[in-house]
């Protein structure tokens, strides 16, 4: 109990965290009807790096010589987590639905544990891959809408396999992250790979716009929109999940992953009026069961490491 009420305020940010990327999908989903994706994306930084700037400039001045040794992973953090990330998300909501994207996107972890056993060497246990099996289950039951038929036939929404490009793309950036944190510092990274990744989208909107005639519509409504994901979803959401990481724990935290699509479906079917289908629900649950599963061993490896650590 003692432990439970010490940790009370991480268990808050955690949960706040994912109470506004799930707010994220579904505004992201309104968003496509004002902006572009790419458009959207670069916009979406520019008002994050703004509200950054008045508070990064002694840090980045400290940092420079720190992140331009480590440039080039900048960059690759830039492309998949800034420019590569959020432009698929924005991408894949002009297809599918924000509950079927946040689902899909929920498969973060396993696809983090996939790329960890291959790029960290770090071993798959055998409830990881009976969790990893399980997911692929559930994400192929959603995919294919709970259908036998459209499974036969590979009629799948583009825009949930969209979601699965953008995952692969953030599950690359968080073990990037993982493998480097302690060379390069969490907050002038952010504020880095921001800018650098609207240098990269930056031609890519100009093309998109000249190519495709897509209208950028900015009226109040939009102007929200670009308020929420700048400064809600990049920056209070980030500081929120941060903290309460390093309070709490990687292992412990990582279960807190899973409210996402739980807050993001809420939204939908109030916000939106998207319908909660069958099919979603059971696909969900079986997703959310893999990642469960496969968190486990690592959660309890956590748990030994802090009691010996305290002890």
């Amino acid at each position: 109990m003692k432990h439970l009420e010490k940790n009370q305020s991480a268990y808050f940010l955690l949960v706040l965290a994912n109470v506004i990327w799930g707010g994220n999908f579904v505004i992201g989903r309104v968003g496509t009807e004002y902006f572009p994706p790419i458009t959207f994306s670069i916009l979406r930084w520019s008002v994050a790096f703004l509200f950054l700037t008045p508070f990064m400039v002694k840090p980045m001045l400290k940092d420079f010589k720190v992140l331009w040794r480590h440039k080039w992973i900048v960059l690759l953090l830039s492309v998949t987590g800034v420019a590569g990330y959020n432009t698929i998300i924005y991408f894949s909501l002009n297809f599918t639905t924000s509950i079927n994207a946040s689902i899909v996107n929920s498969t973060t972890p396993l696809f983090i544990a996939i790329f960890s056993f291959f790029m960290l060497k770090e071993r798959l246990s055998l409830l990881q891959g009976t969790g990893l099996l399980l997911s692929v289950i559930g994400i192929v039951f959603i995919l294919s809408k709970g259908s036998f038929e459209t499974l036969q036939g590979f009629k799948f929404n583009p825009g949930d396999l969209f979601v699965l490009v953008a995952v692969v793309n953030w599950s690359i950036y968080s073990i990037v992250i993982k493998k480097n944190s302690k060379n390069l510092p969490a907050f002038s990274t952010l504020y880095a790979t921001s800018f650098v990744g609207i240098l990269i989208l930056f031609p890519l909107s100009l093309l998109e716009i000249m190519q495709t005639d897509a209208a950028v519509i900015f009226n109040p409504e939009s102007l929200l929109i670009l308020g929420y994901v700048g400064f809600f979803a990049s920056i209070v959401a980030f500081i929120s999940w941060n903290t309460g990481v390093s309070k709490i724990g990687a292992a412990k935290s990582g279960i807190f992953i899973n409210l996402l699509p739980v807050f993001a479906t809420l939204f939908a079917t109030i916000f939106t009026k998207e319908d909660l289908l069958w099919y979603q629900i059971a696909g969900g649950v079986i997703v959310l069961l893999g990642v469960v599963l496969s968190s486990q061993k690592n959660r309890a490896v956590e748990e030994r490491s802090e009691s010996k650590v305290s002890a």
